[in-house]
């Protein structure tokens, strides 16, 4: 008997929509789609969603609501986690009863351990961690997820509500950012990083592991720049060197929206947060002597998908 599942993550920047199929110990991927819905623009750093981000966001679930109807997904097997913008969200009530009301789907909002680990998970599955400890980062638009793991195991996690909206909210008042700005940016990070940095010292990490937005970005500007292309959908795990980070690193700073964009590779969704998610990256591999990047194309959905197998024998085909 085939059994189907749809997950959703309902992210502060990006909705993303997996659909699976699981038959005889196999499961294949049917539909996976990200669009933006940026539902923590103009009210994150205030714990709200304004009305015009919960258009976009019910918008943006209609045509969800339209694959999973097309694919046959049972309520039962529909599984939608909001995040960040949402479970800091005063206005969180109303935004689960409008999407409930709407488009029929029921959000389960998760704590930031409870992302961590989905991540974690997910990245597993994507890449080949190895058995030393990896720092494995998630930077989302809300939070950004820290976990020390390796290949078999999580030593430490956390989420922190440092991510790309709020930064922009708060250090990007001009563009190209100013270096003032970017100084400020650096402090607050040193601040905000505490808890990491001695977990940092504890296990020593050499190698940053990266998950979601920014980091698939700076593959396709790499694969762009070496090979005038981008990524064939079936590989999930890549190296992204210190040169090629750090390429792309000068040109995100120096330029504005327009020249961001013209950088072969640069989507406009994350044509402004790269620039402060790069900041952050920057910070981690300077502050903390990091030689070594990898990423994962999987995140938090593949994540849900691989605890929910957890206990069965498959291959995802």
């Amino acid at each position: 008997m085939n059994t189907r599942w749809g997950i959703i993550d309902l992210g502060t920047n990006t909705f993303h929509l997996l659909i699976v199929e699981k038959h005889q110990g196999q499961v294949r991927t049917l539909f996976h789609e990200s669009r933006p819905a940026k539902i923590g623009l103009g009210g994150i750093n205030q714990n709200v969603i304004t009305p015009e981000a919960i258009d976009r966001a019910l918008e943006v679930l209609q045509y969800f609501r339209q694959q999973l109807d097309a694919y046959e997904i049972a309520a039962e097997h529909t599984f939608a986690y909001g995040t960040s913008a949402i479970r800091n969200a005063d206005n969180q009530a109303v935004f689960k009863s409008a999407v409930l009301q709407s488009v029929h789907i029921d959000i389960t909002i998760i704590d930031g351990d409870q992302e961590a680990e989905y991540i974690y998970y997910g990245v597993r599955n994507g890449a080949e961690l190895g058995s030393e400890p990896a720092l494995i980062v998630d930077i989302g638009g809300g939070s950004v997820e820290f976990i020390i793991g390796n290949d078999r195991q999580i030593w430490w996690k956390k989420s922190i509500e440092i991510g790309g909206q709020r930064l922009m909210d708060r250090f990007m008042k001009k563009d190209p950012i100013a270096h003032a700005d970017q100084k400020r940016l650096y402090n607050y990070l040193e601040e905000a990083l505490v808890p990491l940095a001695n977990a940092m010292h504890q296990y020593a990490p050499q190698k940053l592991v990266g998950s979601s937005g920014t980091f698939d970005t700076l593959i396709d500007i790499d694969f762009q720049a070496k090979r005038m292309g981008i990524p064939g959908s079936d590989t999930t795990d890549f190296p992204l060197s210190l040169e090629s980070f750090y390429d792309t690193f000068s040109k995100v700073m120096v330029g504005n929206h327009q020249e961001r964009m013209a950088i072969p590779g640069m989507i406009a969704l994350r044509a402004d947060m790269i620039v402060v998610a790069c900041c952050l990256i920057d910070y981690l591999l300077k502050t903390y002597g990091i030689s070594e990047i990898q990423v994962s194309r999987y995140a938090l959905k593949e994540g849900v998908l691989a605890k929910m197998l957890e206990n069965e024998s498959f291959k995802w085909i």
